[in-house]
């Protein structure tokens, strides 16, 4: 009897030797090799682009976070330098006319 189902035809047709045009090659060791060349070729290639997808917000995320750091720092760096005063006005302290 026929299988119906889709998704049992699809299996069977990529992993029974018997079904898959894979059924062709006369050494059924040959066979099995190929079909696990095969399978380590898929599996390699899902784990690197589930990975880079997997990886891919928490890099664009720290890349983020690294510019705007060194973007902060140029930013209090060249205040610093230019208008030293702005930050008294935060110290908390009075400073009766020092560096003014």
């Amino acid at each position: 009897m026929k299988n119906k189902n889709p998704i049992v035809h699809a299996w069977n047709f990529i992993f029974d030797h018997e079904v898959s045009p894979l059924r062709n090659i006369p050494d059924i060791a040959m066979r099995h090799y190929v079909l696990q060349g095969l399978g380590l070729m898929w599996a390699v290639c899902f784990s690197l682009a589930i990975g880079s997808y997997a990886f891919l917000a928490a890099s664009i995320v720290g890349h983020a976070l690294l510019i705007g750091a060194a973007a902060i720092t140029v930013a209090v760096l060249s205040t610093a330098a230019a208008k030293p005063q702005v930050f008294a006005r935060f110290s908390g302290r009075r400073h009766d006319g020092e560096h003014e």
